[in-house]
């Protein structure tokens, strides 16, 4: 269960990560680049999983109430989800950046 809202997200990760590599076209494509961009999504991957497993650990159980304790247990996935996204986009994001700074003005 620690690792379901990570792999309910990761298709749409993956799509992420393809977007990432192959745009925008317009940069050129050097070995340092593709250097840059292999570590950028390792370090992506890495961040959402461990944003997630942060989230899930953190995340607390409800108190057995008048619906059981089926009621608001969804936070339990819910949450390491959006940490585990969060965390993606955001080390992306940076290096999207970082790597336009870098390679984005040697047209």
């Amino acid at each position: 269960m620690r690792y379901l809202a990570i792999l309910l997200l990761a298709p749409w990760l993956l799509i992420l990560c393809w977007a990432y590599w192959a745009y925008p076209k317009n940069m050129p494509r050097t070995s340092g680049r593709r250097l840059f961009d292999v570590v950028a999504l390792v370090l992506a991957a890495s961040a959402a999983v461990q944003g997630a497993l942060f989230a899930f650990d953190r995340a607390e159980l409800p108190v057995i109430g008048q619906f059981g304790r089926a009621s608001g247990a969804i936070w339990q996935q819910v949450l390491p989800a959006l940490y585990g996204y969060g965390a993606f986009t955001a080390v992306l994001l940076l290096a999207m950046l970082l790597r336009h700074w870098c390679w984005g003005r040697l047209r």
